[in-house]
């Protein structure tokens, strides 16, 4: 007979003295009403420690009371009967890039649960023009890792990823600072281009940002990723592959209970969600700050110009024959 345990960073405090209390996963105390039953033999049922004389707590008697404050733990999320899966079980992570990032990415996704597995800019340009296949959407993604600027260019075809619901996520670094892009996963998420254009719009040194990313600036002095900070922006950028898998994962579970489509946003975190949130990683120090951004909305095409010795109706409104 399977036995629910307390889930992983949960844990039940004794406090000498008083009934035991609760800490959830998330730091919280919560005080237990134990009723009938002890704190020594729920501890035991929970935390599968050995009853007095040596017998398991899976051979003590479960009594009404006790099965009902366990299954209390359970449908708050604080005991579960089986480890849970790690978070990036059944995805594909394609990584490319400079081999400073892309190891230390591969070894974060995979220890995660993800397959990770190498790629080549022509594949991305290829996974960028096939016709979307349902049986991975949201379980693809791709993460493109650079130890520069980016090049004029390089990223627009992966840039249409999200179209085809294969997550897009990458990094680049501009002198001693690495930025870490917000993934784009769906059609209308942020974009690299769309990165580039709120950049250029938020700074008056507009001319010079558009020069220096387009190669009119000196050798690059570095400093080049080091194994900390290399380490920081893989576990940055895993984090937002996890915010990922859990936003798929839960509009996949809605979508079966409702018969519908999936594509959902998922949990929020505290603080800005992945697919809004731009980094800056200063590598001198290894602090790192984050800045909303969202879309940049397509642009209508200005109106033709009209003839020549013709008017448009507004020219033409009030005037007599």
């Amino acid at each position: 007979m399977t036995r629910s345990r307390l889930a992983p960073g949960a844990g039940i405090v004794t406090v000498p003295g008083a009934a035991p209390v609760l800490r959830t996963s998330g730091g919280e105390f919560l005080r237990i009403d134990t009723g009938g039953v002890t704190g020594e033999a729920l501890v035991r049922r929970l935390a599968g420690e050995e009853a007095p004389g040596g017998e398991q707590s899976g051979e003590e008697p479960q009594t009404a009371e006790l099965a009902r404050l366990v299954e209390a733990f359970e449908t708050g999320g604080h005991a579960v009967s089986a480890p849970p899966r790690a978070p990036l079980t059944g995805r594909t992570v394609h990584v490319l890039g400079d081999p400073v990032l892309t190891g230390p990415v591969a070894r974060c996704a995979g220890a995660e649960g993800a397959e990770v597995r190498p790629i080549t800019p022509d594949q991305v340009a290829e996974l960028a023009r096939a016709v979307p296949d349902h049986r991975t959407e949201g379980r693809v993604a791709v993460v493109w890792c650079l130890d520069s600027p980016v090049p004029e260019g390089l990223w627009d075809a992966a840039d249409r990823l999200p179209d085809r619901r294969i997550a897009w996520l990458r990094c680049h670094r501009e002198g001693s600072h690495s930025w870490t892009e917000p993934l784009a996963a769906a059609p209308g998420d942020v974009t690299s281009r769309h990165v580039r254009l709120r950049r250029l719009a938020a700074t008056p040194a507009h001319r010079e940002l558009a020069a220096y990313w387009a190669g009119h600036r000196t050798p690059d002095t570095g400093p080049h990723p080091t194994e900390a900070s290399a380490g920081l922006i893989a576990a940055l950028l895993t984090a937002d592959l996890i915010a990922w898998a859990e936003a798929e994962a839960e509009a996949e579970a809605e979508a079966e209970a409702k018969g519908v489509g999936v594509g959902g946003a998922g949990r929020q975190s505290a603080g800005l969600p992945a697919r809004r949130r731009l980094r800056r990683i200063d590598l001198r120090d290894l602090t790192f700050t984050e800045h909303p951004v969202l879309p940049v909305p397509d642009v209508a095409p200005l109106p033709a110009p009209a003839p020549a010795g013709t008017r448009s109706r507004s020219d033409t409104a009030g005037a007599r024959p």
